[in-house]
């Protein structure tokens, strides 16, 4: 993998009742590799608001963290069957995140990475839906992209 990527990152919220609306993002990041992770850096940002979210993204053997940092902070763990909760400041309050992931899979190859995680949110201690995010980082030297769909 080079350390210039293309990262796509889709996702999807099913409220109960309600039918869910995918969102994908493609942008540029920065990739490294230490002590058996994978590392994805890249910029967000947010339509309304001044200033953006400096992204890290940690993709271990069987785990994915996301950590923002700028006008909102966050640290989110996604492990199978294990309940993480963190508190996620935006520019409008903060909010306690609950994430049971169930389902989690990452495949490596020479150059692109793919994971995918299914997973329960609550947020103040009250279930909201269940989620779904996929994620596939490319090198950027490595010709097409995937979207998931």
């Amino acid at each position: 993998m080079t350390k210039e990527v293309l990262l796509t990152i889709a996702g999807l919220q099913l409220l109960e009742g309600e039918e869910g609306v995918p969102v994908e993002v493609v942008t540029a990041g920065s990739y490294y590799h230490r002590n058996g992770k994978h590392y994805i850096l890249y910029d967000e940002v947010v339509e309304g608001c001044s200033g953006h979210i400096h992204n890290t993204v940690k993709i271990g053997e069987e785990s994915l963290e996301v950590i923002k940092r700028g006008i909102s902070n966050v640290h989110m763990v996604f492990e199978k069957n294990k309940k993480n909760v963190s508190c996620y400041a935006t520019p409008f309050g903060n909010l306690t995140v609950g994430i049971m992931a169930h389902r989690i899979r990452i495949e490596e190859r020479d150059t692109d990475i793919d994971v995918e995680v299914g997973y329960s949110l609550d947020v103040n201690d009250e279930y909201l839906a269940d989620c779904s995010i996929q994620l596939n980082v490319k090198s950027k030297d490595a010709g097409d992209f995937r979207l998931h769909r």
